[in-house]
């Protein structure tokens, strides 16, 4: 198969997450049940905002498309790692810098569909009166807009940039997936624009966002201790902490993981961070938002009843 840009490498091999041959059938069960896991949780979310009419509101639609995009970029990640648990995985250079484009287009949506669910706790709490005003149906297509045409900008940045390196001799990527760092560590031709590009992007799509975040809840935290009765303050701090600790796991791992000064940090580290945004994230942000969401509990339980007795 030709390898664009005149390199000699047609393919790469994904050594995957470990090279221990007595976990290799462990991680691969457990990963496929986390698949399974992730798959079934996030198209429950889906399909129970969906089909409840009461659940048709700003809130419950970024948290629709949060579980899209979670299931669809687990779902680039996941099913190729499952291969290299048990046999050689062995990625053509086209399909590797397809799964490149399309991890970067779907992590770029996690952080600005985060930051946007930030945005709207911030008026349901903030400004409650003017919250329909606000957030009008207009503004959330917008946000959404936006998110996916950032997605769209940052993938095309990365992939282009990757395409114009060569790989002449080593095709070995020490990852479970085609991801940028391992991929640099490979080329033999300068990486300064890439790792420039790298730190552009990411630094905006996730030190942007991080802040936005930060500030909306500086501000979404002094108006709760405003708020006098006991009930209100912990009905206000519910309906932040499904947020909080989704944003802590994707936000902590994935600067971690890119916004160090070069990408000869440690494999080992790299793979770690990588599996908490990428796997870990995905798989706890439907019980995240369920368990502790009244509402979900609510239309979940009526949908049931609906198909229980119809």
């Amino acid at each position: 198969m030709a390898a664009g840009n005149d390199s000699s490498v047609t393919e790469f091999i994904l050594l995957g997450l470990t090279q221990q041959p007595e976990l290799q059938l462990p991680f691969f069960f457990i990963f496929l049940g986390i698949y399974g896991v992730t798959v079934m949780g996030n198209m429950g979310l889906i399909i129970l905002i969906g089909l409840n009419p009461h659940l048709h509101t700003p809130m419950y639609y970024f948290l629709f498309n949060l579980s899209f995009i979670d299931l669809c970029y687990s779902s680039v990640i996941i099913p190729r790692m499952l291969m290299g648990f048990v046999k050689e995985n062995v990625v053509p250079y086209a399909e590797c810098m397809t799964q490149l484009c399309f991890f970067s287009f779907f992590v770029i949506d996690e952080c600005c569909i985060l930051t946007s669910m930030a945005y709207d706790r911030y008026v349901a709490i903030c400004k409650p009166l003017l919250y329909k005003a606000i957030m009008s149906p207009q503004v959330c297509l917008m946000l959404m807009a936006g998110t996916y045409a950032m997605g769209f900008v940052g993938a095309m940045a990365h992939t282009g940039c990757m395409l114009r390196l060569t790989f002449c001799d080593g095709n070995i990527i020490d990852h479970y997936m085609c991801d940028i760092p391992p991929l640099l560590r490979l080329s033999c031709t300068s990486t300064n624009i890439n790792e420039l590009v790298v730190f552009i992007v990411v630094g905006v799509n996730v030190m942007v966002p991080g802040l936005t975040i930060s500030i909306s809840y500086t501000l979404i935290l002094s108006n709760i201790f405003h708020i006098r009765s006991t009930e209100g303050r912990s009905k206000a701090f519910s309906t932040c902490s499904s947020h909080i600790i989704t944003v802590s796991v994707f936000f902590g791992s994935s600067a971690f993981m890119y916004l160090k000064p070069s990408p000869a940090g440690s494999l080992d580290q790299d793979k770690v961070s990588t599996v908490f945004y990428t796997i870990v994230g995905p798989v706890m942000n439907p019980f995240i938002y369920s368990l502790r969401n009244k509402d979900v509990k609510i239309a979940l339980s009526k949908t049931l009843k609906r198909r229980v007795f119809s």
